[in-house]
């Protein structure tokens, strides 16, 4: 995954990181996660989230095999809720697709392909099926996975926006790339009248993206992107307030169930500046790292895409995503219309070390979400050595860090349980092991 990529980067630039100030003083301790009390044993694919219910049972979404399971308190498969066999009415689909705690135990099966929604209960049985608000977002609505995807609040589906990008295609068959925002709004549908709001706004890395065509009439596009930018991100808690994290600064700005806004103090965190020769290093080492992969398997290069704006808030899997489509103009002097060109895989480049913030920002994007007692949980960037592993401050509603949790070297946590309890997921390329484990 990315973070990891940038990991290995800014360890080569952090022998020379200087503090901005004294502040590790007021923050908490970094503390392991405590003990894991179940592992599951059957085959799983890639989950991509989770819905914990009572009595310790799991709804697993495998997109990998595309099923979702109910799973007992020992992670024994109690039912096979949706598939992809032939003939069942709850179809598994061939597109996006995830899961949305719903109104008390209750939850929403969001199949971006069908445009539907399955309301699942908490035995596993499917009561009813439902569309999508709105056909447009439905993609948004199945992102799922950590920091994305969409939540239920007080009859509402809460989700970050995607926006609609036409490239129109020239005569001579060169598209013209669209402008990317650098900043993406969270909204708010009403299930009952579709009526949409806008709670705010979170701030994405700005891609650069150009294409030109071949004389074989292939096309090449070329994305530069920025390894270490200063973003947002945001995530709902269990009573239906919003929290947007900032990255600039280190604060939770809050929209409440009612509307009311407020915003919290800045919180504690140990900023590092980046001199102009921490930069040069950073910027020679993702590219050092991305030319290496490159060469090492030349057909990644679509997947290096995606992982790049998987990290930074770009467009693939569960982050704001730019449909290209794209429309055959009339050919030169009204002729034939231009047909659509052969796109060759992304080619990752990398902004100038000038572009680099000054200060490491605190977080990486889409790795912030709530826990089920009222936390916010957010991935930091390690500004100094720490033990093996992941550390996640932990944010209440008032916008104070009371914890720093270490998860275990090789975990990512897939959701959190009521009671402090939190899951965790262990991959291989193949599958997927799922622990549950406590915080204290």
């Amino acid at each position: 995954m990315y973070p990891r990529l940038l990991l290995a980067a800014l360890a080569l630039a952090a022998p020379t990181l200087r503090a901005q100030a004294p502040t590790s003083s007021s923050r908490p301790a970094i503390r392991p996660l405590g003990s894991v009390k179940a592992v599951s044993k059957d085959s799983l694919g890639t989950v991509n989230n989770i819905r914990a219910l009572p009595g310790g049972k799991l709804l697993v979404n495998d997109i990998t095999a595309k099923r979702v399971l109910l799973l007992d308190s020992t992670f024994a498969v109690l039912k096979v809720v949706a598939d992809t066999t032939p003939g069942n009415p709850n179809a598994y689909g061939g597109g996006l697709a995830s899961l949305i705690a719903f109104r008390g135990d209750s939850t929403l099966f969001v199949d971006a392909q069908s445009l539907s929604m399955l309301v699942i209960d908490a035995n596993g049985e499917v009561q009813r099926v439902m569309s999508v608000p709105r056909a447009q977002d439905a993609m948004m609505l199945a992102a799922g996975g950590m920091g994305a995807g969409a939540y239920y609040s007080e009859g509402h589906l809460v989700y970050r926006g995607m926006p609609g990008m036409r490239m129109q295609m020239s005569s001579t068959g060169t598209p013209q790339m669209p402008t990317m925002a650098d900043t993406m709004a969270i909204t708010r549908v009403n299930l009952q009248t579709r009526v949409v709001d806008t709670l705010g706004f979170v701030k994405i890395p700005k891609t650069n993206t150009s294409i030109n065509r071949t004389d074989d009439g292939k096309m090449n596009i070329s994305i530069e992107v920025n390894p270490l930018p200063t973003i947002d991100d945001w995530a709902v808690l269990p009573n239906g307030t919003v929290g947007f994290l900032r990255g600039r600064d280190y604060h939770v700005d809050w929209v409440d169930a009612n509307g009311t806004r407020r915003e919290s103090p800045k919180m504690a965190f140990d900023w590092k500046r980046m001199t102009d020769e921490d930069k040069t290093k950073l910027v020679d080492s993702v590219k050092t790292i991305l030319d290496k992969q490159a060469a090492a398997n030349p057909s990644q290069g679509a997947a290096m895409a995606s992982a790049f704006g998987a990290a930074m808030g770009g467009a693939g899997g569960a982050r704001p995503q730019v449909v290209m489509r794209f429309e055959a103009s009339a050919g030169p002097a009204g002729g034939a219309p231009a047909r659509a060109p052969q796109i060759s895989a992304p080619k990752i480049n990398v902004v100038s070390a000038s572009e680099i913030p000054d200060y490491q920002p605190p977080f990486f994007a889409n790795n912030t979400r709530a826990d089920a007692d009222g936390n916010i949980w957010v991935l930091t960037i390690a500004t100094k050595p720490q033990p093996a592993g992941s550390v996640y401050d932990v944010i209440n509603s008032q916008g104070v860090v009371t914890e720093r949790v270490l998860i275990p070297e090789g975990r990512t946590i897939l959701g959190f349980g009521p009671g402090g309890v939190v899951y965790l997921a262990q991959r291989t390329p193949t599958s997927t092991v799922i622990e549950r484990a406590t915080v204290r």
